[in-house]
């Protein structure tokens, strides 16, 4: 008899917010407890998601050591994403393991609305299917970069200014709001203390968990 399908789990926040953290940690109390989980995040590890990290990161420049254009950047994460879901994703939660992501289309609307507009955005990530429960960890623009610096002291992305990071938090309480009944999410207070985040995440997940024979 097949297996029951697996859940499919996102964590979304702003950098710095412990979506990493919380997500290897729900994947480890899911193991713990007997069942199969899988660890994967956005950008993907596949040949356009690795391309999307040296561009985040700067060791990849645009034509002729030219700035890329953020529409095209977009349509990549569109593009990675649905390679994503059909190559590793969707084939995992068949197969009855449940899949646990670190970033996904909300990440995109924040994230690629900076330069483009939003509907625009949502219409090229219109395809990739709904998770089953999305956890955004809210934390506050100042908390979660200072996180992050700390994190990774010298490093610089895209992406990590203040300024930036603020209009990222401002564009994730709109696509919450906008989005949230399709992505199903579930808001958590990520300036929690991590245990009390992670029990705050189990306790929710423990319940959608389906019955196994």
């Amino acid at each position: 008899m097949a297996s029951k399908r697996g859940r499919f789990i996102v964590f979304e926040g702003l950098d710095g917010a412990g979506t990493t953290t919380q997500a290897q940690e729900l994947v480890r109390r899911l193991r713990a407890a007997g069942e199969r989980a899988h660890f994967t995040a956005e950008p993907s590890s596949g040949p356009i998601g690795s391309q999307i990290r040296m561009m985040l990161a700067g060791r990849l420049v645009g034509y002729r050591g030219g700035s890329w254009d953020r529409r095209s950047l977009a349509l990549l994460f569109a593009g990675d994403r649905l390679d994503h879901v059909a190559s590793d994703i969707e084939p995992k939660l068949a197969q009855g393991m449940h899949v646990v992501c670190d970033r996904y289309v909300l990440s995109s609307l924040a994230y690629q609305s900076l330069d483009n507009p939003a509907e625009w955005v949502a219409a090229i990530n219109r395809y990739a299917p709904p998770p089953d429960v999305t956890f955004f960890l809210r934390v506050r623009a100042s908390v979660a970069l200072k996180r992050r610096q700390a994190a990774s002291p010298g490093t610089v992305d895209l992406f990590e200014t203040l300024p930036q990071q603020k209009r990222i938090e401002r564009h994730y309480d709109r696509d919450v709001e906008a989005h949230g009944k399709r992505h199903k999410v579930q808001v958590i207070d990520g300036e929690l203390p991590l245990e009390t985040v992670s029990e705050q995440i189990w306790a929710d997940v423990e319940r959608r968990l389906p019955r196994r024979r």
